[in-house]
């Protein structure tokens, strides 16, 4: 008889590590409380960015964090109910990106985005998504010349250090590779390896069919209901109670909530984010970051979207889309974005660790028992090869990354 697993959430982490087990002889069955990839996974800019291989720092510069303080920013939006629940989290995430700890973060970090294209190749081959994927790249586009030199010898240094690929395009490069611009800027620093999904929740979704193809299993349940039951773990679904010798918890931000009932404490905390799509008067061919302002423009099957930075807030906290305001008003300075398509704006949540690594091993005190969330702002470019990395623990393989900086009793 094939060993059994419970794999909960069916996001891109939880689909991708499904189907990593799956591929090494277990039974699977994958459980969420809603269909495949209608959670965070959806709401993102669709890329799978090779060029990520630094993570996300707490900003440092007094500037930038005046301007968040007074509300001038459409980086960052607060509650300050966030800032209180989040606090001790938030001082972590401080200390850890200092210079010399950040660097440490990066070359652990690195390591997972390096396998990002190879992982997600061969998953959207075997499950038809050609279709989804753009692999023309992604810009940084800079309103300022100093800007622009500035993130040119960055790529630069990625480059040499990564092999990050890169182009750097000048003013009028620029505007003939995006004549939907409607302002002269200072140029772009053009990713070259970074692949663009024009429908996100749909790649999660072809992946999901992809398991259920393969013979997997894909029931409607609570996680908040998994329990120990003798030598193995038990769930509630809509068909009722299902048990497995093993679980692992892929639940993204709802992660926090469920490990804390069984007792663990560890050091996470959630950034928000919206979305909005536009209907623009001209095509704009890749996505784009608007560097110097924080926001990204991805053409999607929807129309154009426009993504926000971060909020801190509780996670169900009432929606404040005002980034999203202010970052429209910042992106028709470039773009004719049109009219807004007549839905709310899409809010989720991004599960952060104050170290910037994911959480990915065996839960410390509970046998059988496996996490692999905490993935930040890159849970959809790093699924698949976390999924693999944490197939490949379970399974007592050889590991196609070092696991040590991403194990979960690294907190004590």
């Amino acid at each position: 008889m094939a060993s059994t697993v419970l794999v909960l959430g069916a996001g891109m982490v939880g689909i991708c590590t499904a189907l990593h087990l799956q591929q090494r002889g277990f039974e699977v069955v994958l459980v969420d409380r809603r269909a495949p990839g209608q959670e965070t996974s959806m709401g993102n800019a669709g890329l799978i960015q090779r060029e990520a291989v630094e993570p996300y720092p707490f900003p440092r510069e007094p500037g930038f964090l005046l301007d968040v303080a007074l509300g001038r920013s459409a980086k960052v939006n607060w509650h300050a109910q966030g800032l209180w629940q989040m606090g001790k989290e938030l001082l972590g995430y401080l200390h850890h990106s200092h210079p010399l700890r950040h660097a440490v973060a990066t070359a652990a970090y690195s390591r997972l985005i390096a396998h990002s294209n190879n992982e997600h190749a061969p998953l959207i081959a075997a499950a038809g998504a050609q279709d989804l994927v753009g692999y023309e790249g992604y810009r940084y586009v800079f309103r300022t010349p100093e800007a622009f030199d500035k993130a040119a010898q960055r790529a630069e240094d990625l480059l040499a250090r990564f092999g990050v690929r890169f182009q750097a395009e000048n003013p009028a490069q620029l505007a003939q590779a995006e004549p939907a611009l409607r302002r002269p800027l200072a140029g772009a620093v053009h990713w070259l390896d970074t692949w663009a999904v024009n429908d996100p929740g749909a790649l999660v979704q072809r992946y999901a069919q992809l398991f259920e193809a393969r013979g997997g299993c894909l029931m409607v349940g609570d996680a908040a209901s998994l329990q120990a039951q003798g030598a193995g773990w038990s769930v509630n679904t809509t068909d009722g109670p299902v048990h497995a010798q093993q679980a692992v918890l892929a639940l993204g931000p709802w992660s926090d909530g469920l490990i804390r009932t069984l007792g663990y404490r560890l050091p996470l905390f959630i950034k928000r984010g919206y979305h909005q799509h536009y209907t623009p008067t001209a095509k704009v061919r890749l996505p784009m970051l608007d560097a110097e302002r924080g926001y990204v423009l991805a053409p999607m099957q929807r129309g154009l979207r426009l993504t926000t930075g971060a909020e801190f807030a509780p996670i169900d906290a009432s929606s404040t889309p005002v980034q999203l305001g202010k970052a429209e008003a910042l992106a028709r300075e470039l773009i004719d974005l049109g009219q807004p398509l007549p839905e709310p704006p899409w809010l989720g949540a991004r599960p952060c660790v104050v170290d910037m690594l994911p959480v990915i091993g065996p839960a410390p005190r509970h046998p059988g028992l496996w996490f692999n969330f905490g993935h930040a702002h890159q849970g959809f470019t790093m699924g698949p090869v976390t999924g693999r990395l944490l197939a490949e623990m379970v399974c007592g393989e050889p590991f196609c990354v070092d696991p040590t900086p991403y194990s979960p009793g690294r907190f004590g």
